[in-house]
Parts: structure tokens; C-alpha cells; sequence
């Protein structure tokens, strides 16, 4: 596991890297609240989290006003709190989702952006709406009033070779492009979320503005 002064060092050089139009977030699942912290002073500013409780658990500690991703399946259950913590949840993939977070915001008086989650490898045991679903999901998540669709994430199959990924982000994309030029209301169509630890230089070629990454910041889970 890297130190803390590794970790820094390690995050302000390779976001040194990242074209300035690109975001960097830290898939912080299983990192110490001072892995964190770490991040924290190196810059980084969003932290996606794939579990509400764990996202919680260390929330709690940081007093940085840094932004909160949920970047996991969210479950139903799990949306009232989710609404609470989290500043974007990139993982919507049904009008359901949608409207439960939406309901959740109007309780806490609050709206929500969210991304609409791609399961680009149309893999039958994954999250994610199939490309072809998308156009529908938002056009109907369009008329709730306090949750805003800001883009799409994808995660793409898992491959030996991560450039055997570029096809499915290459086509996450060409469906971003068409979603924004509907010009939907209440549809803002910013952010692309796709790329990882050891995607992400293919993910920003293609078009990705967020790249979610762990363990090149942080060194391997222990």
C-alpha cells in the first residue's frame, strides 16, 4: 500500500497527464479515510464510491467540501440515503431508478444530476441499459422535475487488452452525441464517465470528460 506523501506525489503527477477539459475521479472503494485525505491534498475534488455505506462510513471524516459520485449499482433501498450523501449518481439504468431519486429529492429539497449508466458490452448479467434503450430512458427522465440527466458512464466488458475497449466506448460516445443533439429539456449533456486505472488514456481519445480511477492513485487493495 502506498504512504501518504506516494499517494500525493503519485495523483498531482498523473493528473499533470489529464487534458484540462478531462475530470479525475478517485474510485475510492476500500480506501482509508487517509488514503483519502491524501487525494484530498493532491487535488482531487470527486470521489466515487460503489457502496452508500462505505461512502458514509468515511464521509463522516473528511471536512473538505470535495463532491461525492456513486459509481456502483444503487440499490432501491438505498436511494433515500443515497440521495443524502452523494452529489451525482452516474449509475441510473431504469425510468424507476429515475423517479425514485427524483421522489427522494423533492423530500430533501434538493436536485440531483445524474448519469445515465451504458451497458455498452450488452452483457446480459451487467447493469446498464443497452445503447438502443437510452434515447427512451432519457427522454422520460426528462419531465421529473428534481433529477437532471448530465450524461452517460460506462464501464465497458472486462478484456485482457484494454485497447479491445474502444469499441464500446467509441460507441458510448456516437450515443452521447445523439442525446445531446435532441436538445432535450432539463437534459445537460456534460459529462461522459468511462476509463480506469488502465483504460482511461483510450477512454479520453474517445471522448470521456470523467475517468474513474483507483488503483493507479492509490497502489493495489490490500
Amino acid at each position: 500500500m502506498m504512504e501518504y506523501k506516494q499517494i500525493v506525489d503519485n495523483i498531482k503527477m498523473i493528473a499533470s497527464t489529464l487534458p484540462p477539459n478531462v475530470l479525475l475521479e478517485a474510485a475510492a472503494k476500500t480506501r482509508s479515510v487517509d488514503q483519502v485525505r491524501a487525494a484530498i491534498e493532491a487535488g482531487v475534488s470527486i470521489f466515487g464510491y460503489n457502496y452508500v455505506q462505505e461512502a458514509e462510513s468515511v464521509k463522516t471524516h473528511i471536512e473538505t467540501n470535495v463532491h461525492w459520485h456513486m459509481i456502483g449499482h444503487l440499490q432501491k433501498n438505498k436511494v433515500k440515503k443515497a440521495v443524502q450523501l452523494f452529489d451525482m449518481i452516474e449509475t441510473i439504468d431504469s425510468l424507476k431508478l429515475a423517479q425514485l431519486v427524483d421522489r427522494e429529492c423533492v423530500k430533501e429539497g434538493r436536485s440531483m444530476d445524474a448519469l445515465v449508466e451504458i451497458n455498452s458490452g450488452r452483457e446480459a448479467k451487467k447493469t446498464g441499459l443497452f445503447p438502443d434503450d437510452v434515447e427512451s430512458l432519457v427522454r422520460a427522465a426528462s419531465n421529473l422535475s428534481n433529477i437532471r440527466i448530465t450524461g452517460l458512464m460506462t464501464m465497458g466488458p472486462w478484456v485482457e487488452n484494454p485497447e479491445e475497449l474502444r469499441p464500446y466506448f467509441r460507441e458510448t460516445k456516437k450515443v452521447f452525441d445523439h442525446i445531446a443533439a435532441l436538445n432535450l429539456p432539463n437534459v445537460l449533456m456534460t459529462h461522459l464517465s468511462m476509463g480506469m486505472s488502465d483504460s482511461y488514456r483510450i477512454a479520453i481519445e474517445e471522448g470521456a470528460t470523467i475517468v474513474r480511477l483507483g488503483t493507479i492513485l492509490f497502489g493495489p487493495r490490500s
